[in-house]
């Protein structure tokens, strides 16, 4: 047979070793960095050998848990807050928060709705927060900055898209940026604790209706904080305060706040209702005292409708949507019950298998005192209700008498942080002019 090509000499025993080795010494780089490139594909990607996961757990077992940082005011909590704080945590493996000290955001935006150890309260009862820093600085300093750093072995700093600005215009997170260790995340839509003020004067205003120098307050900054979107309230119209949300709701935002665990077959079920509404640390106080007293605790949320029944017209404030997310945020709570009855009926303790119903003695009525109309007839007939002292002497209504007794200094705060904005996004605009300009004399020589 005719030799069509060059014909290969024998190979010595020590050049076989020799291209062996380099066989598999090219192979193993190869294998090595197809698995690197797989720790950055999403869940679910193809790994057949289980690579991925072999070198995810010695990457975990080796090193240092990732830490990061976001801070902020946490004034007025509210379930944008607690998303922030999820897509925070979804960044590292421990999420670090700083929260404003009352002199900072005084001398910054103006006077706090909700004092520190209030705000302590709410924040280190979400789910994703692994530690609290207390009094943290409004803007991040160098000094500071390394302190996080060095002391708090933090990775990154993360705030949300939307502008953080000083008094003076400047951008609060410009050094974090400069050092290459910021992060950004998504602000959540259709919520601000601006609105939330807003939505808080609405249902008062009837009351001020008597005191026209009162009255011509009260709209002034019913505008300034629900930014106009309530015109049927501007109008002299009627309805629930609620109406100026704009939050949709999706099952994928319920799944991303939900445990997704439920109770074991053994597991003592805690039930507790209630409105919930404007949650805050009084409510994370007796969920937390609740839920020390069985394994599962479960909470029900009442509808607008029922809330509104009992309450009057223009409140909840929150809608229960909003309402179910920050319930669902909170770290003692295990499932809730959105749209709950406004009785607990037999059949209710059944379904659920619910050992203990509980109410805290501080809330906004004392239906669960009544002889006639109590919504616990049943449970106190089985000997399953328990009324707890509940740890702080706060209600909603606390936290909307804050803001009418002080709606000046909340309107002077919402006009600076306004201003600051502006100012800020002019100053940004006017440099991305320049950049433009620069670069178009650059490529035209």
């Amino acid at each position: 047979m005719a030799d069509s090509g060059a014909s290969a000499l024998p190979s010595s025993p020590s050049q076989n070793r020799a291209r062996l080795i380099s066989t598999c010494l090219a192979g193993g780089l190869i294998i090595g960095f197809m698995a690197l490139i797989r720790l950055y594909l999403p869940a679910g990607g193809n790994d057949p050998l289980g690579l991925v996961a072999r070198l995810r757990r010695r990457r975990k077992s080796s090193n240092r848990p990732v830490r990061v940082y976001m801070d902020g005011c946490f004034d007025m909590m509210h379930y944008g807050h607690c998303n922030a704080l999820r897509q925070a945590r979804a960044l590292g493996d421990q999420l670090v928060v700083g929260i404003v000290s009352d002199d900072e955001i005084i001398a910054n935006k103006g006077p706090p709705v909700t004092p520190l150890n209030e705000r302590m309260i709410m924040v280190s009862g979400v789910k994703w927060v692994d530690e609290v820093i207390l009094d943290a600085p409004y803007a991040i300093t160098e000094d500071f900055m390394r302190k996080l750093f060095d002391e708090y072995k933090i990775d990154y700093i993360i705030h949300g898209d939307d502008p953080c600005v000083l008094p003076d215009g400047t951008d609060a997170y410009a050094l974090a940026k400069k050092a290459g260790r910021y992060k950004q995340i998504k602000r959540t839509e259709g919520v601000s604790s601006t609105d939330v003020v807003g939505r808080m004067l609405l249902c008062v205003r009837e009351r001020s209706k008597s005191d026209t120098h009162k009255n011509q307050n009260h709209s002034s900054l019913q505008r300034q904080f629900s930014h106009g979107h309530s015109q049927k309230f501007e109008d002299g119209g009627s309805g629930s305060g609620t109406r100026v949300s704009h939050f949709l709701p999706t099952s994928r935002r319920i799944v991303q706040f939900s445990n997704g665990k439920g109770p074991g077959p053994d597991a003592r079920i805690i039930y507790i209702a209630g409105a919930f509404d404007l949650f805050h640390a009084g409510h994370v106080e007796i969920l937390k005292l609740a839920r020390e007293l069985g394994d599962f605790l479960l909470v029900g949320i009442h509808t607008d409708q029922t809330v509104s029944a009992s309450r009057g017209t223009h409140r909840p404030i929150m809608n229960l949507h909003e309402r179910s997310l920050s319930v669902l945020a909170c770290r003692y709570v295990d499932e809730v019950i959105i749209g709950a009855p406004w009785e607990v009926s037999k059949d209710m303790i059944t379904t659920f298998n619910i050992s203990l119903v509980v109410h805290g003695t501080i809330s906004e009525s004392s239906d669960f005192q009544k002889d006639e109309g109590n919504p616990y007839t049943v449970p106190i007939s089985m000997g399953i209700f328990k009324v707890l002292e509940s740890p702080l002497d706060i209600i909603t209504t606390t936290i909307i008498r804050r803001i009418v007794a002080n709606h000046d200094a909340y309107l002077k705060r919402n006009e600076k942080k306004a201003e600051s904005e502006r100012r800020y996004h002019s100053e940004n605009q006017l440099a991305k002019i320049i950049e433009v300009r620069l670069h178009y004399v650059k490529a035209t020589g």
